[in-house]
């Protein structure tokens, strides 16, 4: 008999961990368009400004990402990029300096490795540098059509409220929505046991709607429960 799948573990003070299926059923209702909010035409300049949005706002990469792309079209110009150029540039967005060395390093690592091209390969893209698990699901799953969950702080947050993790490491954050989603998706298989085999079909887009509600609605400082159409899903796991 095949074993049961696994269930993320319980988070603290959660009696019934919010079933996924349906939470995904809501969030697309909610959020019938879902996409990333980082502006890009192409697989590169959606690499780099995935990079670029680390520890900052879509919009302010938003801000910055024009002049960026028009006077470094391509990973070949950037590459050949002078670093102080690139830094007054993405200055901005804070830490200027790293950010410059890190996206010229990754524009030579595609020309070097990939001709420039992005590859549609995950160990490829984790060895770009400055390219780790959450960039390349990003780009694989918005670009490349993939069904991947990358995990944010907006998705972390959300997970750990809706009961489907008490972890905050990225990496444990998807190992527990994952199991999550498959354990919901089984028929009897939510917590309360009446589930009917609800999938969620898409994980990218899971992940784009969780961030986009965790945006808007289930904020870090200030959810507005009230007004939230989950609310009747959601255990509110540490929410005060």
């Amino acid at each position: 008999m095949p074993s049961p799948p696994r269930r993320p573990p319980r988070a603290s003070g959660c009696e019934t961990p919010a079933d996924a299926g349906l939470i995904a059923s809501r969030l697309a209702e909610l959020y019938t368009v879902a996409r990333t909010e980082l502006d890009h035409r192409d697989a590169v300049e959606l690499l780099v400004a995935t990079m670029l949005s680390a520890q900052t706002t879509d919009v302010r990469v938003n801000q910055v990402t024009p002049e960026l792309f028009s006077r470094w079209p391509g990973p070949a110009a950037l590459a050949g990029a002078e670093e102080e150029a690139v830094t007054a540039v993405v200055r901005p967005l804070g830490m200027g300096a790293t950010r410059a060395r890190r996206i010229i390093g990754l524009a030579r690592g595609l020309m070097e490795r990939h001709g420039g091209e992005v590859p549609d390969d995950q160990a490829a893209l984790e060895a770009l540098p400055g390219v780790g698990r959450k960039t390349a699901h990003v780009v694989r799953g918005a670009w490349f059509g993939h069904s991947l969950l990358a995990v944010d702080t907006h998705v972390g947050r959300l997970a750990r409220r809706l009961g489907w993790t008490e972890r905050t490491d990225p990496r444990q954050v998807e190992e527990d929505v994952l199991a999550r989603v498959e354990a919901d998706a089984a028929p009897g298989g939510a917590a309360d046991g009446t589930a009917d085999g609800a999938d969620v079909e898409d994980l990218t887009l899971l992940g784009l709607r969780l961030i986009l509600h965790g945006r808007r609605v289930c904020t870090a400082r200030a959810p507005r429960c009230a007004e939230c159409a989950l609310a009747d899903l959601c255990p509110q796991v540490g929410v005060a």
